[in-house]
């Protein structure tokens, strides 16, 4: 029996308490939205429905709550979301349900709720454990809160994972060596170190316009860069992916490694991407943004799609590239025979020679020096 093309589902649910200032993503302020969000649960229900008819039968490899805060949903709402996908496609046996939350106290007291409605990994927005970096970011939690919901996530679900934002402004390479080892003892298996990026739009881009935030230079920058992959290292987690460390395979992020590895995944709810492979090519899908739109999209066509792309053999192939770079497996040449790169192409030939890829006569691997420079990386097997 020929077995089923894996598949993921992204869910996205838009509503935060607070609007981070560094954020860019589709997020709304959650207040006084009661009938606005049945209505989105209902249509991101309907949405799902619908993709199914396009995708066929599938292997369902990962769920995934994100947003936005979808740990302000109600856990009932998730319980449906996750049963209908079940439903929808065949669970694959190591299937993994993920919910995106943020450590307040108020949302640790649905964790209960969420692991009876079938999550197992809970990805935990930390961001800092120290109070002044939390304001500054813009959290709405403190420092003990998230030690809280840490212990609660830990024991409540099989998986926990954390987020932490480094190269904050004012913070030293000592201070981030010594806040790595409290996140590492926080029991999670899986830690998502982000560098501080500031976004075109964002408060925070404002602020750097203005001269009141000054963010870390290049050279710091690396240097806590360095301090990530030395003190993760050394406690046993693996960097299996740029920003990415876990305590084994099996604590890797399924889902994202459906994005890495270039599978096909459903994206619902406003603002959500998808990538497909409808009638023979990859297909890209964008949801409506405002949950209005996309409301009102689902209930004219059945889909919340406002645009859908079949890329073409480059489009897609330079889309494999950057994100089979990101990870330690890398990706096969084999993958990528539109952009004609081979091992023996004279820029994989540069790039190799100057340490910034493996010498592999099947993949494409960024080394550990490579991964420092890695946009540029790409960007030069792109263009070649």
């Amino acid at each position: 029996m020929t077995p089923l093309a894996p598949l993921g589902v992204y869910i996205h649910w838009p509503y935060c308490a607070r609007i981070c200032p560094y954020c860019d993503f589709n997020v709304l302020r959650d207040r006084g939205r009661g009938e606005e969000q049945r209505a989105l649960k209902a249509a991101i229900l309907a949405d799902l429905r619908r993709q199914r008819e396009l995708t066929g039968p599938r292997d369902l490899t990962s769920i995934f709550l994100g947003g936005g805060t979808p740990s302000l949903m109600d856990p009932e709402w998730a319980g449906e979301m996750i049963a209908l996908c079940r439903s929808l496609w065949t669970p694959a046996p190591d299937l993994e349900i993920t919910l995106e939350a943020n450590p307040t106290d108020a949302e640790a007291g649905r964790f209960a709720g969420f692991a009876a409605a079938g999550v197992q990994r809970l990805s935990l927005g930390v961001q800092a454990l120290d109070d002044a970096s939390l304001a500054l970011l813009g959290r709405n939690h403190g420092a003990d809160e998230a030690r809280r919901a840490a212990a609660l996530g830990a024991k409540l679900f099989p998986r926990l994972s954390l987020d932490l934002i480094y190269a904050r402004p004012g913070q030293t390479a000592d201070a981030w060596r010594a806040e790595l080892a409290e996140a590492i003892g926080l029991g999670a298996e899986h830690l998502s170190p982000y560098q501080l990026t500031i976004e075109a739009g964002t408060a925070f881009d404002r602020a750097v316009k203005r001269g009141t935030l000054v963010p870390p230079g290049e050279d710091l920058a690396a240097e806590l860069f360095d301090v990530t992959q030395e003190s993760l290292t050394a406690a046993g987690f693996s960097a299996y992916e740029v920003s990415n460390h876990a305590l084994g395979e099996a604590a890797r992020s399924r889902h994202n490694l459906v994005y890495w590895r270039g599978q096909d995944y459903v994206g619902a709810g406003p603002g959500a991407h998808g990538r497909l492979t409808l009638d023979g090519a990859r297909t890209a899908t964008f949801a409506a943004a405002r949950p209005a739109d996309y409301i009102a999209q689902v209930a004219e066509t059945g889909l919340g799609w406002a645009t859908r792309e079949t890329l073409s053999p480059r489009q897609a192939a330079e889309e494999r590239l950057l994100a089979g770079l990101r990870i330690e497996e890398g990706l096969t040449f084999a993958e990528i025979t539109a952009l004609a790169l081979d091992p023996a192409h004279p820029e994989v030939r540069r790039l190799i020679d100057a340490g910034l890829l493996a010498a592999d006569p099947e993949r494409l691997r960024a080394t550990p020096a490579g991964r420092l420079v890695l946009n540029w990386v790409t960007s030069r097997l792109a263009l070649a």
